[in-house]
């Protein structure tokens, strides 16, 4: 019944998610730990109390993309609405890729990327981020790739590339699309928003999921030159956003003054939490994300994360060859991460030395 590349393609897995009265601190899946805007709140009960959920929305997201333009200066023309910038990113491969068309992005990145790319039976190419996780500008340029892809800050390692390297890989491409995932980039120092004026093989997105504390609505945005929006209006979904998530939306980004409070408050807690596990002897990037990696090299953080899990603590650990020694944690209020550090220090003295080479005679 499926084709054979679905049926030998391994799935997204995402991170666990707590059931319906487990009691547990979530510190796995990159949510904002403060609510949305209280406008945002009364907006949503505002689009559920009428009879308008018997209509369907905006196919186009009008008022959302309204809002958008206007907080970021970019004209309407030039903007996408998506249900979170995961549906947006799978509309870009869906127009860009065939079978065996070439997808080019840095790793360890975002694993939503390779599932993306084998839905549409296309060749990926990883190239290795180098040391302290800069950005292989090189080994992407020189790829050549039907679409090229860079996560900025990138997850799992919260790390930034600058918008001026971004714009020396555009120019590089030659035409050739660069999407630049900017999940995270409101804790970031500085956004690359500004190329796509500049580039018109330039792409964007953005999500309200993280700095604006909606995960829940699903609300993502995509900004790109007006010829690149037309042809991904071509693989969207009639009306791929609900009237209370454009609803909420809307208002959110109304109130961007809210969501920079936020952002402050975990920028403050993230600082501190890079500087306590430093003092545990974790290795941690700097990071421009709201969450960090923390390793210690040559040590499996498998037994640590089940540990925190027994403890209440959700992290995430992937368990793959470049990142089994690392532990993504999100961060959460002051209290959530007292908690993690109380059960953190536990489990540190426990792990197993790194295992010294046996040299043969």
């Amino acid at each position: 019944m499926f084709r054979e590349s679905i049926k030998s393609m391994a799935p997204y897995r995402p991170g666990e998610q707590p059931r319906p009265g487990q009691r547990l601190i979530k510190l796995n899946t990159n949510e904002n730990p403060y609510p949305p805007s209280p406008r945002v709140r009364r907006a949503v009960a505002k689009a559920m109390a009428g009879s308008a959920l018997r209509l369907y929305p905006a196919p186009r997201a009008d008022e959302f993309v309204a809002s958008a333009a206007k907080i970021y200066s970019i004209p309407q023309s030039m903007i996408i609405a998506g249900n979170g910038s995961d549906e947006l990113l799978a509309m870009v491969f869906r127009a860009t890729l065939g079978s065996g068309d070439t997808v080019a992005y840095p790793v360890p990145t975002y694993s939503l990327y390779d599932t993306l790319a084998l839905v549409q039976e296309a060749r990926i190419l990883h190239c290795p981020l180098g040391a302290d996780f800069a950005l292989p500008l090189d080994a992407l340029a020189d790829a050549r790739a039907n679409l090229t892809i860079v996560c900025s800050p990138n997850s799992p390692s919260g790390t930034l590339t600058p918008a001026r390297k971004l714009s020396a890989l555009a120019r590089r491409l030659d035409g050739r699309l660069l999407v630049i995932d900017e999940a995270y980039v409101d804790f970031a120092d500085e956004n690359a928003l500004g190329l796509v004026r500049r580039y018109r093989n330039v792409v964007v997105l953005r999500t309200l999921s993280k700095s604006y504390s909606l995960a829940g609505m699903r609300l993502g945005l995509c900004f790109a030159h007006a010829s690149v929006i037309d042809a991904l209006m071509k693989v969207k979904d009639s009306y791929n956003l609900s009237r209370v998530a454009l609803a909420a939306g809307a208002e959110a980004l109304r109130d961007a003054s809210w969501m920079r409070r936020n952002v402050a408050k975990v920028i403050r807690t993230r600082i501190a939490t890079e500087s306590r596990l430093r003092k545990l002897g974790f290795e941690v990037p700097p990071s421009q994300a709201n969450f960090v990696l923390a390793r210690m090299p040559g040590r499996d953080m498998a037994p640590v994360m089940r540990g925190l899990r027994r403890a209440g603590i959700l992290v995430r650990h992937f368990a793959t060859p470049l990142l089994q020694d690392a532990l993504r944690i999100s961060i959460g209020t002051p209290a959530e991460m007292d908690a993690l550090f109380r059960a953190l220090a536990r489990w540190v003295r426990a792990i197993p030395p790194k295992a010294k080479r046996r040299v043969r005679a």
